[in-house]
């Protein structure tokens, strides 16, 4: 297959409405959600809102990561306040602007909780946002559910008594990730560009890019040890020393994909490849497929492997 500009942006319209049609929708139902409680390291680790939270407590109120879908908020936080004992919010960090992240800031910030962000999700919440990763758009949301403080790089905070740290995880689920280390409790909160025993996938529309997605991993292996407890945004924790088998599995699949790039191929073709399809012409540099080994794993890679790609020609191809 030779790839044009013609193509790729037809591709490109295409791939939205189909990531959609699969992805995260931007409402959800309002039906119940049943919001499920694990201790992580003295953590307390919240599911069924849409997203992972993860929070601590203190005699000032909770310190949450994350908030879950708008439309189950209210039981999230209803949750935290049974975990934490306490109806106040004191912090929210998001680790990026999806909806799925960001649901309970306008709870959080009405009642004036500090809501903490990079500069960039700030700026994003600001304004209605399509998504390779959703239907329809996103926000604005209303001025009290903006965060209010915000970082271009690295910042932190003591809370409890112990410090919280964050960092900026440029071009990599998005243009404006975040990662959340608490140290006394050996947890890395990872955000977007982690999701537990399945595929991320990439935000290729929002400023994710593969090689920031890449480069993501080589910056959480740079802080976890191998028994480091890490969340992603969604499914369950895996550990440090699984961040770093991740990294060496995506940097075998980067190599791969810019093989089938020069070589003129699209989405589709990488996907089918992955999938075990040979194509005449095609000399992988890797003996196997790269992936081979966690889509037992993991399940069906093809969201994540089409929006990589497309990471990838986005940022590659002039148009």
């Amino acid at each position: 297959m030779t790839l044009s500009r013609r193509s790729f942006l037809r591709d490109s319209a295409y791939a939205l409405s189909a990531a959609a049609a699969v992805g995260l929708p931007a409402v959800a139902s309002a039906a119940k959600a049943r919001i499920d409680v694990q201790d992580v390291n003295g953590l307390a680790l919240l599911t069924g809102g849409g997203g992972n939270v993860v929070v601590l407590p203190s005699s000032e109120g909770a310190l949450m990561v994350d908030g879950g879908l708008a439309a189950h908020s209210s039981a999230v936080l209803k949750a935290v306040a049974s975990v934490t004992g306490s109806k106040r919010v004191h912090t929210l960090i998001n680790t990026h602007w999806h909806p799925e992240q960001t649901g309970s800031n306008e709870a959080v910030g009405k009642a004036g909780g500090t809501i903490i962000s990079h500069e960039v999700t700030r700026l994003a919440l600001g304004r209605k946002n399509r998504s390779a990763l959703y239907t329809g758009t996103y926000g604005g949301l209303p001025p009290k559910a903006l965060p209010t403080v915000t970082t271009y790089n690295t910042g932190s905070l003591e809370f409890a008594g112990e410090q919280v740290d964050y960092r900026y995880l440029p071009a990599a689920h998005t243009n404006g990730d975040l990662y959340v280390h608490f140290p006394k409790h050996n947890v890395l909160v990872a955000g977007g560009p982690v999701a537990g025993k399945s595929w991320p996938v990439i935000d290729w529309l929002n400023g994710g890019f593969y090689h920031g997605f890449l480069r993501s991993y080589e910056i959480l292996s740079e802080v976890v040890k191998p028994d480091t407890v890490v969340v992603g945004a969604h499914g369950v924790p895996l550990t440090g020393a699984d961040i770093v088998r991740l990294k060496d599995t995506y940097w075998e699949l980067f190599k791969q994909l810019f093989i089938l790039f020069n070589k003129g191929f699209g989405p589709e073709d990488v996907v089918e490849f992955n999938k075990g399809k040979e194509f005449v012409g095609v000399v992988p540099v890797v003996a196997d497929r790269p992936l081979k080994g966690l889509v037992e794993e993991f399940g069906d890679p093809s969201l994540f492997l089409e929006c990589a790609y497309r990471s990838v020609q986005q940022a590659t191809i002039p148009y």
